[in-house]
């Protein structure tokens, strides 16, 4: 197995660019696409992409906020406590490899955002004060829990779909969340992942007297030096005394938790504007004061730009993916071969292709879930095992999507090249259980 990831890890170290180099490579790949397989001409090509390329600007600023304010509560006080706690009682590489992928995946389950920032933290955290831990291999193990977001709470498609007057309602109805993540297939699926990813991930860390790149303290305290800046000593006015006043802060955070009981009272959803609405005031009542809030807000948006310059570029490729036919293209390839029980399978193989063309599961089911939801129909696949297929086919490519994989980059200051080889393992294995997982619940039903 460590010859394997040695292998991958060269790989990658010699071939793989930077992830904003992918993004443009994906443009020029899609457009030749939509040129040789649709048949559009390049003038055609280049309206779909500049139309598309500002579509999205408010998802982009949704996935923002939900990674900057996800990074406040990451690394809020009694959250830094908490994982400072976890991290006392690891003493062991393996053990510390095993924690950062539990950390990253439980994270994830609850909220994608905070599960990619706070394994991250805790991954690092972890470097620090365990001896021996190979750094790359546990920032990749902290991210491969990002897999687990696809069959969490804040699980796009499932969230959507389950919610009355979803866009595809009229085409699909409603799907509750207790026929997709909570289903028994389901947490089965999330039960088998939990249990095996850390185990695999620990098994993956080079053995005593192969080479271990280790974090250098001396590094995170330059990090620390160069974030953080002179200290100066504000004179105390009127102005300091309410930027740093904790009552203040807690008027707010209390105003915006009665706004979120009303809403839910009153038989509100759970949307992303609600999640980022929520882990916003929380992040204000946990930070204290109006000041360290935007001073760790302004941590976290140093994080988050590498999301902001390429996901313009992704709109972009989904605009040419769905105004040329593409997706429709990739997903008839695989639907016209499929039966009512293996619809799933061949869902969960096309959407991860279509993924590295689209990396939100959002945009990407409004592109590929119309085609699906009528191939569903047709040859009388259960809606809802189709639509969670498409789910886990987004979860399962994000484990070596460059883009998802940006937060974890800023965190740990490496790069793409030093930890994509174990994700591409970690990936292998994961796939082998969401493929078992919809086979069997395509063949043997809930």
């Amino acid at each position: 197995m460590n010859k394997l990831a040695s292998f991958f890890t060269e790989l990658m170290r010699k071939y793989l660019p930077d992830p904003f180099v992918f993004a443009i490579g994906l443009t020029l790949l899609t457009a030749l696409l939509a040129f040789g397989v649709e048949g559009k001409n390049p003038l055609d090509i280049t309206t779909m992409w500049g139309k598309g390329f500002w579509s999205l600007l408010a998802f982009t600023t949704q996935m923002a906020v939900i990674l900057a304010m996800g990074y406040v509560l990451a690394t809020a006080p009694v959250t830094d406590r908490l994982l400072t706690r976890i991290v006392s009682g690891v003493h062991s590489p393996t053990a510390a490899i095993i924690v950062a992928t539990l950390v990253g995946g439980v994270g994830s389950w609850l909220n994608w955002g905070f599960g990619l920032v706070i394994g991250g933290v805790v991954a690092k955290k972890l470097a620090l004060k365990v001896k021996g831990v190979h750094y790359p291999l546990i920032i990749a193990s902290a991210y491969s829990g990002f897999t687990l977001y696809g069959l969490g709470l804040s699980s796009s498609i499932p969230l959507l779909i389950s919610t009355p007057g979803h866009p595809m309602a009229k085409q699909m109805g409603i799907i509750p969340l207790s026929e997709t993540i909570f289903s028994v297939p389901m947490l089965l699926t999330t039960l088998a992942v939990v249990i095996t990813l850390p185990l695999l991930n620990a098994w993956l860390h080079p053995r005593r007297g192969e080479h271990v790149v280790e974090l250098d303290p001396a590094v995170v305290e330059a990090e620390h030096a160069r974030s953080g800046g002179p200290v100066h000593v504000e004179e105390e006015t009127f102005a300091t005394r309410i930027n740093n006043s904790r009552i203040l802060g807690l008027l707010i955070g209390l105003c915006g938790l009665a706004y979120i009981a009303v809403y839910f009272y009153g038989g509100g959803k759970l949307d992303l504007n609600m999640i980022n609405f929520i882990i916003l005031f929380l992040g204000i009542l946990l930070l204290g004061t109006p000041a360290a809030y935007v001073a760790r807000v302004t941590d976290g948006i140093k994080m988050i730009s590498g999301i902001i310059l390429q996901y313009p570029f992704y709109a972009g490729i989904m605009a040419i993916m769905a105004g040329s036919g593409l997706v429709t293209t990739i997903s008839k390839l695989f639907v016209d071969v499929a039966t009512p029980e293996t619809l799933p399978f061949w869902g969960l193989i096309s959407s991860f292709v279509i993924n590295f063309f689209a990396p939100s599961a959002g945009g990407h089911w409004v592109i590929q879930g119309p085609f699906m939801i009528d191939a569903a129909k047709a040859i009388g696949s259960p809606l809802s095992q189709t639509s969670m297929s498409v789910m886990l086919g987004n979860a399962w490519n994000d484990l070596v999507q460059p883009f998802w994989i940006l937060p974890a980059l800023a965190i740990s200051n490496l790069k793409l090249r030093d930890i994509m080889g174990y994700t591409v393992i970690m990936m292998v294995w994961v796939g082998l259980i969401y493929i078992t997982a919809v086979l069997a619940w395509g063949h043997f039903g809930a």
